[in-house]
C-alpha cells in the first residue's frame, strides 16, 4: 500500500512538472510574438516607388503623388532597371528593396470593354461622315495590303467633333462592328477626375490592352479633358493632366505603321485642343459631327420610326418643328411620344403623341433656360 501512495505521489509531481513545462513553453512563445508585433509598430513604413531612370549609383524616382527624386541605393539593391517597383525609407528615401512590378488596378475595371452591335444602318443623316470614317478607319484594319502596295501609311487615328448628341460616339461603335473589332472607351474627364498620380500610367495599359484585344479601337470621349492647350504648370493637378496627355502622345507615336489598333477621340470643344494632338501623324483627320439638316434629321427619324408601331404620322412637320435638335434630341421625342401612347392606353403611337412629346421637351427647355439666367 505505502509503495503505491509513493507511486502516485510521483506521478502527480511528474505531471505537475510536464504541465508547468508546457505553460512555460506557451507563455515564452507568446512573449517572443509579442515582441514581433511590438518590433512591427516601431519600424519605419516604407514608400512604394517607381524607378524612372538609373544615374550612376544612385535612381530617379516617382513617388505615387508624382514628384520625382534621384536618391542612394542600398547595396542589396544593385540590380534595378527603370520601371521597376522599389521600397524607399521615408525619411531620405534610400532605395532598400525591390519589389515585384504589378499593375496597381486592373484597367479593364475603369474603361468599356465591348464588341459593339450598332451597325451603320442604325445611323442616320451621317453618311458623309460615314464615307470618311470608312476610307480612314475601316478600310486600313480591313484591307492594310492596299496600303503596303502602295507604300503609304494609313492615319493612326481620327478626330470627330461637334455638338453634344450628334453621333460621335454611334459613329465609332459602327465602324468598330464592322471590322469586327474590341471597342474601348474611355471618357478624358473621368480619367483626369479619378486617378490622381495614376493617368498616365492607366493610359499606358489601356493601350496595351488595345493591342493585346485587337484589332481594336480606342475611342477616348472628351478628350479636351486631358489634351487642353498647355499652359503654365502649377497645381498638382495641372501637372497630372500633363503627365497623362504626354503619356497619350508617347503612346500614338509609338505605334507601328499598318498596326491593327486605331484611335478615336471625340470633342464637343475642338477649339481647346492643344495642337500637337491633332498635328500630322497624330490624329490628324478632323471630322465634323453638326447638328443634322432637314434632310438628315428626316434620315434620323426614319430610323427610329422603323422600329416603332406608328399611325398617322407626319414626318414633314415634325422635321420642320424639330430645327436645331440633335440626333439624341429626336431619340429622346420619339420615346416620350411612346409615353403618351402608354398613358392613353394605346397600341400605336400617333401624330398627337409627337405634338405632345414636343411641346413637354420644349416646355422643359425653357425651364432650364429660365433656371440658368437666374442661378447660372
Amino acid at each position: 500500500m505505502g509503495s503505491n501512495k509513493l507511486e502516485s505521489v510521483a506521478y502527480g509531481y511528474a505531471a505537475d512538472a510536464s504541465g508547468l513545462e508546457q505553460e512555460n513553453r506557451f507563455l515564452r512563445e507568446s512573449l517572443e510574438n509579442l515582441e514581433k508585433e511590438l518590433e512591427k509598430f516601431r519600424r519605419n513604413p516604407l514608400i512604394a516607388c517607381e524607378v524612372r531612370q538609373i544615374i550612376g549609383d544612385r535612381a530617379l524616382i516617382r513617388l505615387p503623388n508624382g514628384n520625382e527624386f534621384l536618391v542612394d541605393v542600398a547595396n542589396n539593391c544593385r540590380q534595378l532597371l527603370p520601371g521597376d517597383g522599389v521600397l524607399a525609407e521615408q525619411k531620405n528615401l534610400t532605395i532598400v528593396d525591390k519589389i515585384a512590378s504589378s499593375k496597381r488596378f486592373d484597367v479593364e475595371s475603369f474603361v468599356i470593354v465591348e464588341k459593339p452591335t450598332i451597325t451603320w444602318q442604325n445611323i442616320g443623316g451621317l453618311k458623309k461622315q460615314e464615307k470618311e470614317i470608312k476610307e480612314v478607319i475601316e478600310l486600313p484594319l480591313i484591307k492594310p495590303e492596299l496600303f503596303v502596295d502602295l507604300g503609304i501609311e494609313p492615319p493612326k487615328g481620327i478626330l470627330l467633333h461637334g455638338p453634344p448628341g450628334t453621333g460621335k460616339t454611334l459613329l465609332a461603335k459602327a465602324v468598330a462592328q464592322s471590322t469586327k473589332s474590341t471597342f474601348i472607351e474611355v471618357v478624358g474627364s473621368e480619367l483626369v477626375q479619378k486617378f490622381i498620380g495614376e493617368g498616365a500610367k492607366l493610359v499606358k495599359e489601356m493601350f496595351q490592352l488595345a493591342r493585346e484585344r485587337a484589332p481594336s479601337i480606342v475611342f477616348i470621349d472628351e478628350l479636351d479633358a486631358i489634351a487642353a492647350t498647355r499652359v503654365d504648370i502649377g497645381t498638382s493637378g495641372e501637372r497630372e493632366v500633363q503627365r497623362t496627355f504626354m503619356q497619350l502622345l508617347s503612346e500614338i507615336d509609338g505605334f507601328k505603321n499598318l498596326e491593327n489598333v486605331k484611335i478615336i477621340g471625340c470633342t464637343n470643344k475642338k477649339e481647346l485642343l492643344d495642337p500637337a494632338i491633332v498635328r500630322p501623324g497624330r490624329l490628324d483627320r478632323l471630322i465634323e459631327v453638326p447638328l443634322p439638316d432637314d434632310y438628315a434629321r428626316k434620315e434620323v427619324f426614319s430610323v427610329h420610326l422603323e422600329k416603332m408601331k406608328v399611325s398617322g404620322i407626319g414626318v414633314d412637320e415634325l422635321v420642320k418643328k424639330t430645327e436645331n435638335f440633335s440626333g439624341a434630341d429626336i431619340k429622346n421625342l420619339c420615346t416620350e411620344a411612346g409615353y403618351f401612347a402608354i398613358r392613353k392606353n394605346r397600341k400605336e403611337i400617333q401624330h398627337e403623341d409627337f405634338l405632345a412629346a414636343f411641346e413637354k421637351l420644349k416646355s422643359s427647355e425653357s425651364q432650364d433656360n429660365e433656371h440658368l439666367r437666374m442661378f447660372g
